[in-house]
């Protein structure tokens, strides 16, 4: 460096960076500070606004001597200014959406322009005649992104935009104002009709193999010098910043799904070229990873697209993408298929044609839309975690987090599925020793981290376990398992030195404990308790496993059993009994009571009844399992059993109240309304608080059919739901000497807590009553003085308009227990309508429109075969299409609003008009003109497209109106028929966009 350059150089790095008095452009210009500027965390001006300054400056026309206004010279400050301009957008990586987002369509086709010019691009030469792969890779970057440019400037004109406000009238800005609005205008009209060789371009860029690069500040500079200075370096293929070919075509593939998209509107067959496009970027993001892009794509954006590509696009042609995992698993998680989900992701373990990103970004939203509310994707997600979890051990990486919080309660299921994915993740005959060594050693840390030593023993005994692990490892495992519990062994197969040690007592003790463990036998059970207590008389062995559970009120009476072997053998046979009725393995559990039952009928007339009653309670669940979930009537000497249970009046027997209550449900389930109304005796209703509320539920089913006169049963029942949600209040002095009111909600005042009312609730399955039950709870939750919507339901007239003392009643507690009566209600039945018009109601009062509809419209298709016959007016009332009209109105679906007013009895002109004048409608507008059946509405619409311009859309109305079926003059049956026809493909299309 010369001394003058240096002392400059000093010079200019001791100037402070804010002028005085000179302006940002002047001083950026003047003094060369424009890559100082641009450094600064937080630069201002910002830097796109720059580029409009550098642009604007050197587009300024000139003017003559003559006071001629003449174009912008081309001289040394303008070129200067340009690429300057250049300059800032190489900072800001060329990244089309910051540049969309901040300048306006004529300025960033004038840098675009630039970039082209200043990259060597011939003027007046055809992009599509260019051969990309022969020319330097800037070059071909600057024309990938004009075209790129071009078409996203396409689709983006389409979209609806939101008219601002306008202020104070200024007659200067106003004329600024059209001037760009027409040669944005011009500019679109050129661009629209260039738009399939942009097209072309970029499908030709797909085909390029290879990387690309652009312009950096540095190259911007080399070309602004003499072009003997610049030794050909721009032209390398290093010069600029990399792009590497699968970013480029990342990117390319969604922009030209978005115009294919758009274009789509008026040629169906581009949807198909739209999905392809789409499925391939969201593959090529799951490959490198969205955080690689040096271009960002809005990914929620791309996942609308790719849904609606699905729903657009027949699912016949999709078996030939199904041949790559990407679509096979966007298929699983759309339809609800995580079988085969999981199935895809174990048979990646060994194929390893997957990304771990893509893996991880799966489970990520499994996840996330567990954590929403979906507990069924629960176990889905732990397999799916498991799945990859096992695939990172095998590659070297930590365990996941989620994985640890997921085995911090384990069971035999979760051990079960996680060696089944062990096993299948690895082949043992040709992996490496390095595989072999990863899988080991996770096995012996999981071993060492379970605290159940049952599950500790399914791992050491499973077949995989004893390959992989050396016997002295094994041995020192089962070792340092015998410290932590000396009373189990964890022996898995002995090697053969072990062979001849004789086994010690303590070793035997623990194997017959084990068998004692996992022994459904009756008979093999007394066996062994026979053996162990030959063995040892210090011991009780019902308190081997704390998985064995009898309730309190059995327990005291087994336990006070003399003879050790005979209360251990009541006491297991009792609880493994309890635990297979639990789990539905009926078979083994009448096998246990009978046992049971034969051993306590020798001593003990109390332990004889109580096991009576649960093999009558079992009997119960069998048949509701088994024949009676087909309808089948139970047999005539189950229901005398029942009823004789509800009459014992034998003292000092323990019962367990669940047993009244199933007793109570099956009655009620089975239709014997004339015993629990007429037959049972009076002490038990009035003891009995289940047989209490089963009496008032069989009183009401019974007179519902009857004249409306007699209510006397129904408001005796309105009476005691009440009184059970009501709350206890009590007042409390403070501190400061003020009395607060203090609600106890459990503390109720009615015969049951509401907890066990629900409970109770949800163990019927006889339609009529629950409809009963829920219509009251609907009633209770609309006396509120502050509802704004009420809850239809059917038999809601039965029921007290009334009550006497709102305050005591817990209204929220209401409100839960109708959401949960209604969920439980569907799994029964879910598709009675009157049901699925109370969920749609509940939802509908808490704002939640979109799934109102929902189920608004499943209530009607299911009435109405797919709305091929009318749907009945009692199910389609004013106030459910009102209501339906309400939520449309909100999602901003006006033109839907207009076609529901004609559902009325009376058409509503004022919100059908209403709503067709809102330019701002999220549904298809005019396409669904074709719905429409009453003339008037369709002339509004004639005349508002008429007014504003919209001949498009006019003649699309006009077509509408001319259809001969529509005519005044026809017979009432035709204009009948033609709006049943309306109304029927109108629905069709509603019930497909929002089920």
């Amino acid at each position: 460096m010369s001394a003058e350059a240096a002392d400059r150089e000093a010079a200019t790095s001791s100037r402070p960076c804010t002028p005085p008095q000179t302006s940002w452009f002047e001083f950026l210009l003047e003094e060369q500070l424009l890559e100082q500027h641009l450094r600064k965390p937080s630069p201002d001006p910002p830097p796109v606004q720059l580029i409009v300054q550098f642009l604007e400056q050197a587009s300024k026309p000139s003017v003559n001597e003559q006071n001629q206004v003449q174009p912008p010279p081309d001289n040394k400050r303008n070129r200067i200014l340009k690429l300057l301009a250049l300059k800032v957008a190489a900072h800001l990586k060329w990244d089309l959406d910051v540049l969309e987002k901040s300048l306006s369509v004529p300025v960033l086709n004038m840098l675009l322009n630039e970039l082209l010019c200043i990259s060597k691009v011939p003027p007046g030469t055809k992009h599509v005649d260019v051969d990309l792969s022969s020319i330097p890779p800037t070059t071909a970057m600057a024309i990938l992104l004009y075209n790129r440019w071009a078409i996203r400037t396409i689709v983006k004109s389409s979209f609806p935009v939101k008219q601002v406000k306008p202020g104070p009238p200024q007659l200067n800005v106003m004329n600024q104002m059209q001037q760009e609005k027409e040669l944005t205008e011009n500019i679109l009209k050129v661009l629209k009709e260039q738009a399939a060789d942009s097209i072309l371009v970029l499908e030709g860029a797909l085909k390029l193999n290879k990387d690309l690069y652009v312009h950096t500040i540095r190259t911007l500079d080399l070309l602004a010098m003499e072009p003997g200075m610049v030794n050909g370096e721009t032209e390398s293929s290093t010069a600029g910043l990399k792009i590497s070919a699968e970013e480029i075509q990342c990117q390319v593939c969604y922009d030209l799904g978005a115009i294919y998209f758009q274009q789509g509107a008026t040629n169906a067959a581009l949807h198909e070229n739209a999905k392809e496009k789409f499925f391939k970027t969201r593959e090529l993001i799951a490959r490198i990873g969205s955080s690689s892009l040096h271009y960002t794509i809005d990914e929620g954006r791309l996942a609308g697209y790719c849904q609606a590509c699905g729903v657009l696009t027949s699912s016949d042609d999709d078996a030939s993408q199904q041949a790559t995992p990407y679509n096979q698993i966007d298929s699983c998680l759309k339809t609800g298929n995580y079988q085969d989900l999981v199935k895809i992701f174990l048979e990646d373990n060994l194929a390893l044609s997957l990304p771990v990103q893509f893996r991880q970004s799966v489970q990520r939203e499994l996840f996330q839309n567990a954590l929403q509310g979906n507990d069924a994707l629960d176990e889905v997600c732990f397999k799916i975690c498991v799945c990859n979890t096992v695939r990172d051990i095998l590659q070297g990486e930590i365990i996941d987090v989620q994985f640890c919080l997921l085995f911090l309660k384990p069971n035999k299921e979760k051990i079960d599925f996680l060696l089944e994915v062990c096993s299948r993740s690895i082949n043992l005959e040709n992996a490496s020793e390095s595989l072999k060594r990863k899988m080991a050693s996770f096995l012996k840390n999981l071993c060492l981290g379970l605290e159940d030593l049952q599950l500790v023993f399914m791992i050491s005994s499973h077949d995989l376990f004893i390959k992989l692990l050396k016997d002295d490892e094994r041995k020192l495992l089962i070792d340092e398992m015998r410290k932590r519990s000396p009373r189990i062994n964890l022996c898995t197969k002995p090697v053969t030195s072990f062979y001849d040690i004789p086994a010690s007592a303590s070793v035997n003790i623990g194997q017959l404990e084990h068998q004692l463990i996992l022994s459904v036998d009756p008979w093999r059970i007394r066996q062994i308790l026979i053996e162990l207590h030959g063995m040892t008389s210090e011991r009780q062995f019902w308190t081997v496993s704390n998985k064995w559970e009898v309730p309190n009120v059995y327990g005291n009476v087994i336990l006070g059993i003399k003879d050790n072997l005979t209360r251990d053998l009541v006491y297991i046979l009792m609880a493994k009994g309890l635990h297979c009725s639990a789990i539905k393995d009926f078979v083994h559990a009448k096998q246990l009571f009978a046992a049971c039952l034969e051993l306590v009928t020798e001593f003990s007339p109390k332990l004889r009844q109580v096991m009576l009653n649960e093999m009558l309670l079992l009997d119960i669940y069998t048949h509701e399992a088994g024949p009676g979930v087909n309808g089948e009537r139970p047999p005539s000497d189950l229901i005398s059993r029942v009823r004789g249970y509800l009459e014992m009046r034998v003292p000092d027997i323990p019962l367990r109240q669940v047993i009244a209550e199933e007793c109570v449900a099956f009655l009620l389930n089975w239709r014997e309304n004339e015993y629990l109304t007429m037959q049972v005796p009076l002490p038990l209703v009035q003891t009995n608080p289940y047989v209490k509320l089963g009496q008032l539920l069989a009183a009401t089913c019974k007179e519902l059919p009857g004249p409306k006169e007699s209510r006397r049963t129904a408001k005796d029942l309105w009476e005691v739901v009440v009184q059970i949600c009501s709350v206890s209040n009590q007042h409390k002095r403070g501190n400061d000497g003020r009395v607060s009111l203090i609600k106890h909600r459990e503390s109720t005042l009615g015969i049951m807590y509401r907890s066990e009312l629900l409970s109770f609730i949800k163990k019927l399955r006889e339609p009529l009553v629950l409809t009963t039950i829920l219509s009251l709870f609907v009633k209770l939750h609309n006396v509120r003085e502050d509802i704004v919507n009420d809850i239809t339901a059917e038999y809601i007239s039965i029921w007290p308009s009334s009550i006497p003392n709102l305050q005591s009643v817990d209204f929220e507690a209401v409100a839960v227990t109708v959401k949960e009566l209604v969920n439980y209600a569907l799994t029964i039945n879910s598709n009675n309508h009157f049901w699925l018009i109370i969920q749609a109601d509940i939802y509908f009062a808490t704002n939640q429109y979109s799934a109102a509809l929902h189920y608004y419209l499943q209530a009607g298709a299911i009435c109405s075969d797919f709305f091929n016959k009318m749907v009945p007016p009692d199910v389609f009332t004013d106030q459910v299409i009102k209501r339906m009209i309400k939520c449309c109105s909100l999602l901003n679906c006006h033109t839907q609003v207009a076609i529901l007013c004609q559902f009325l009895r009376e058409v509503d002109y004022k919100t059908a008009f209403k709503a067709l004048q809102e330019q701002n409608s999220h549904d298809a507008m005019d396409s669904y003109y074709e719905y429409i059946w009453d003339v008037t509405i369709l002339e509004y619409l004639t005349y508002l497209h008429h007014k504003r311009g919209e001949t498009d859309k006019r003649q699309i109305a006009i077509k509408a109106i001319g259809q001969t079926e529509l005519n005044a003059s026809n017979p009432e049956e035709v204009l009948q028929l033609a709006a049943q026809r309306r109304k029927k493909k109108f629905l069709q299309a509603m019930a497909k966009l929002y089920f």
